[in-house]
């Protein structure tokens, strides 16, 4: 249990002891800041310990930001503050020093901590009310402006996300911010309510592989409920500061779980119908993910950089200050309650291959206009790239041994490749799978000059203006490639092997993103040199193809067994990360994916 130590005389007729009782901490009085060093060395130090003066005034909602958020090691508002274990003994050596100069000794305190080296968050309170009142007079006026604002509709407006698409802005989140706090009375928590996102997406791909009118009907309102879900759980963790790592981790990996199993429900569905529609939906699901990578690889190698201005910057923030053009140019990329919206309808009234064929071209168009958007930027820009920010494109780079070997030797001859040397390799390979037949031995040769061009292209630091285009090219290179591949075969069976080969890689490549977001760095290195590196796999891939030329009738068999090696280990590693100790809290907050 969660303590707080009420320093000072009570305040006849305050509701502050039953306040934080109510946001669960056992309350204990200190008379005065000298009592409080003895107080806290009575509580265990694996306890989140609090210090509020005991005139405070202020919403509760105001204390549960300050008192009760896990994400921070110590956190403050006017009047209380709160630390959990790992800044405790910062806590206690401020405690023991002299009980000098003026303010709420919890001030005070936070002041010491923060000195000392410690962060202190101080959250935005916004209308909310935080105080320590020193007369009648100023309690009563702080009293008063408790009184004139809303605690639970404040806490409520702020359980949604400042920034998220259209759709989910004015069709979801004024109704299921209400379901958010119906769960957390009920005290279901983030992770249940996105297990059953989860859940009610694969319900509803399955009903969609039932390839019946009624079944997509089915899929298309359960995958609007699912959606619903999603935005949920956020809103839930945000209305009752759940936090958590496995949560965060959750949710990041989850959204594309759905959309992705819903894809294949689709596939199956028109299966049933006569219609092969897998090349579209591993196209969409392709098309995904290399735009996620941009956007991925473009924030990492931009948001420590310095001198990061640019004309194109300054007109789209010139464009920020015009509403209208903000919500058309977040409807345009189409962001995932868009997104998803789309597939719902089109999947209840039409086909699978319609609904592939929106799907591919809303997601192109999007993917477009923010990858020239971002293009122009990085070439008008004279920003500085930072040591980390190019080790975090080296990292989603992905490579295996093949191009760190190749990197080691043909490197020092092409000094600074980057992008061109990605982006030659890359359409080299692509050109000659599509080019030849089924196995041809030229497609092997394609695929060693690719890793070789990957070894060169990341061989230096990528700090080049364009180079964070180098970890989307590969994933292009190598999803496409397996497409190709898998089409060239022309045998049953070979597209859905492919569509779970690329999901399985695509899940690493999330993964990989969401370790370096945290802070953590990227999956270790014998992992990525066991599933063979962007480059390993697709050499692999291409002497499969060449060795079962003629019997490629095995090619599927073959590109299950990989794909249930790479998921395999890359899931095992995964789940073992996510749920240790030092796992980094990743809470997406950003782009509406």
């Amino acid at each position: 249990m969660s303590t707080v130590i009420l320093t000072g005389l009570p305040v006849p007729g305050s509701p502050l002891t039953d306040g934080l009782r109510s946001l669960g901490f056992d309350v204990r009085p200190a008379a005065g800041p000298e009592e409080t060093a003895a107080v806290l060395a009575g509580v265990p130090a694996d306890q989140r310990v609090a210090v509020v003066d005991s005139a405070f005034v202020g919403h509760v909602h105001a204390l549960r930001l300050a008192l009760t958020d896990p994400r921070f090691d110590a956190c403050a508002v006017t009047g209380a503050f709160a630390v959990q274990p790992a800044a405790r003994a910062a806590l206690d050596k401020a405690a023991a020093l002299p009980a000098e100069g003026d303010g709420p000794y919890a001030d005070r305190l936070a002041a010491a901590v923060a000195a000392a080296g410690t962060t202190v968050q101080h959250p935005e309170l916004g209308t909310l009310v935080a105080a320590v009142p020193a007369t009648d007079a100023e309690r009563a006026a702080a009293d008063a402006a408790v009184a004139a604002v809303d605690d639970e509709a404040v806490r409520l407006r702020t359980a949604v996300k400042s920034r998220d698409g259209f759709f989910t802005t004015f069709f979801i989140s004024p109704y299921s911010r209400y379901i958010a706090r119906w769960c957390a009375r009920r005290g279901l928590t983030p992770n249940q309510v996105t297990t059953a996102s989860l859940i009610t997406a694969l319900i509803a791909a399955g009903c969609a592989a039932t390839g019946e009118r009624g079944g997509y009907i089915a899929a298309g309102v359960l995958l609007l409920v699912s959606f619903v879900l999603d935005c949920t759980d956020g809103q839930l963790a945000r209305y009752s500061l759940q936090y958590s790592t496995m949560g965060a981790w959750l949710d990041a990996t989850f959204d594309r779980a759905k959309e992705y199993s819903f894809y294949a429900g689709l596939a199956l569905g028109a299966a049933r119908n006569g219609d092969d529609v897998w090349a579209l939906a591993l196209g969409a699901m392709i098309l995904m993910t290399c735009r996620h990578v941009v956007d991925f690889a473009f924030n990492e190698a931009n948001h420590d950089a310095t001198a990061n201005t640019s004309p194109t910057a300054a007109l789209s923030d010139k464009l920020d200050s015009v509403g209208w053009t903000v919500w058309v140019r977040r409807m345009i990329i189409l962001p995932i309650g868009e997104r998803w919206a789309m597939i719902a309808v089109l999947t209840a009234v039409t086909t699978p291959r319609i609904v592939f064929y929106a799907l591919l071209v809303g997601c192109a168009f999007g993917a477009l206009y923010t990858t020239a958007g971002r293009v122009l930027r990085s070439l008008t820009r004279r920003a500085k790239r930072t040591d980390r920010a190019a080790q975090a494109l080296a990292d989603l780079a992905d490579s295996g041994p093949v191009a760190e070997l190749a990197g080691r030797v043909v490197g020092r001859m092409a000094p600074g490749a980057g992008i061109a040397a990605a982006v030659i390799g890359s359409v080299a390979l692509l050109w000659t799978a599509w080019a030849y037949g089924f196995g041809a031995r030229q497609v092997i040769i394609a695929a060693a000059f690719y890793a070789v061009l990957a070894g060169a292209a990341v061989a230096r630091p990528l700090k080049g203006a364009l180079d964070w285009l180098v970890p989307p090219v590969f994933r292009a290179a190598e999803y496409t490639t397996v497409l190709i591949l898998a089409a060239k075969a022309d045998v049953p069976g070979a597209l859905p092997a492919a569509f779970g080969l690329v999901a399985a890689v695509a899940y690493h490549h999330y993964d990989t993103v969401y370790r370096i977001r945290g802070g953590s760095g990227a999956p270790p290195r014998w992992l990525v040199w066991t599933i063979g590196g962007h480059d390993g796999r697709v050499l692999l891939t291409a002497v499969l193809a060449a060795v079962l030329a003629t019997r490629a009738a095995d090619f599927p068999v073959a590109l299950t067994a990989l794909a249930v090696f790479v998921a395999l280990v890359v899931l095992v590693e995964s789940i073992r990360f996510w749920v240790s100790s030092g796992a980094p809290a990743v809470h997406d907050e950003g782009e509406p994916a």
